[in-house]
């Protein structure tokens, strides 16, 4: 056996943890300390939060009003248990395989996850400036894009084409992805419409969640851009550079500040006028130099390609599936309905593969970035 260096000895003699005064710590000397009193539990934050968020604020309130009737739990509210869920479920880790702009990122572009948890950060961060519930901000913004397939948006353009009612990725995140993990009605409504072309949610929170999200991917998905070589800042209309900066950090700073200014001074989620215009006016030009532009047009033709020709392999052939995703519906509909559901949650580097493995798709005919090995 090779000899440990010392670093990885040291390790090994925490195992059981540092001993003394009764207790096990986790270093050898002891650390900070609080005040001796019993822990703060669910029934106390709850307390908490209907003392000092403002009216019209969500309030959370025992086990929650769930789908399926749960007891409460003793330590967590009900919207803290949500985040939880959230961030411990298979659909939310896989959204670090899902594209956010460029399909298979490098290691120095935003992922969907990536994106979710910078969502989650303004959302909060505009939640506490306001007096609402952060918990259930971030929530809402940890879930908001589990609906998402691999390859962006192109995938609702996708999957649009295989159901009656089609491919919205907010409904679809709530009503069929995330649905076996019981979350609060609140949450739900949240991620269901948190896009602007959905009916307005039905709490301040979500509502926020919809100025976050806007605020985030057109911030980060310039600063991605910009380093990519994609896009020169100094092109940027003259009332975003004005008005919000050059940078993702003076425009999330510009925006948040807005949000909030207006809710203290009207007591609606909104933006007043000149930065709305100066956010406005940022997602045209990302429409137009990034989201629009031919090589991003190429990926989504080769998305939809890719994913139509996995939906139509499994609504053909069902056993194919897993066990799990094998319709009880063995009609038409069910099949494709399953098919839509099991390549939906793939991720870029999966959907791709799979179509080259089981199709036996050419790799050249891939989106750009994406291939054996990449």
């Amino acid at each position: 056996m090779p000899d440990l260096q010392p670093r990885a000895i040291a390790w090994a003699e925490t195992m059981a943890g540092h001993h003394g005064d009764g207790q096990v710590r986790a270093h050898s000397e002891p650390g900070g300390r609080l005040a001796v009193d019993p822990p703060v539990l669910r029934a106390q934050r709850e307390e908490w939060e209907a003392a000092h968020l403002r009216p019209g604020a969500a309030l959370a309130v025992g086990a929650g009003d769930r789908a399926i009737r749960e007891e409460p739990d003793p330590e967590r509210t009900c919207f803290e248990r949500d985040r939880d869920r959230i961030v411990h479920s298979p659909a939310f880790r896989r959204l670090a395989g899902k594209t956010q702009v460029v399909v298979f990122p490098t290691d120095h572009q935003r992922t969907r996850l990536t994106h979710a948890l910078e969502v989650a950060q303004v959302a909060t961060s505009i939640a506490r400036g306001v007096g609402a519930n952060a918990t259930l901000a971030e929530a809402i913004a940890l879930g908001h894009d589990c609906g998402h397939g691999p390859g962006g948006h192109a995938s609702e353009d996708a999957f649009d084409a295989f159901l009656p009612d089609g491919y919205d990725h907010g409904p679809w995140g709530a009503d069929v992805v995330l649905t076996g993990l019981n979350l609060c009605a609140q949450t739900l409504d949240g991620i269901r419409n948190h896009s602007w072309s959905r009916p307005v949610p039905a709490t301040v929170e979500g509502e926020i969640v919809s100025w976050a999200d806007r605020i985030a991917y057109c911030a980060h998905d310039l600063e991605d851009a910009a380093a990519a070589g994609i896009v020169n800042l100094d092109n940027l209309p003259a009332q975003v550079a004005e008005v919000a900066g050059r940078t993702r950090r003076a425009q999330l700073g510009t925006f948040v500040r807005a949000v909030i200014g207006t809710v203290a001074r009207t007591g609606e989620v909104g933006m007043a006028a000149e930065p709305a215009v100066a956010l406005a006016a940022l997602r045209a030009f990302n429409y137009e130099w990034i989201y629009t532009r031919p090589d991003s047009l190429a990926q989504s033709e080769a998305v939809i390609a890719v994913l139509h020709g996995l939906v139509e392999y499994y609504a053909e052939h069902p056993l194919a599936l897993p066990v799990t995703f094998v319709p009880a519906d063995q009609g038409p509909q069910g099949r494709v309905q399953a098919a839509v559901t099991y390549v939906a949650g793939m991720t870029d580097r999966f959907a791709f593969e799979t179509a080259v493995d089981l199709l036996g798709w050419n790799p050249d005919r891939l989106p750009k970035g994406i291939g054996r090995g990449a």
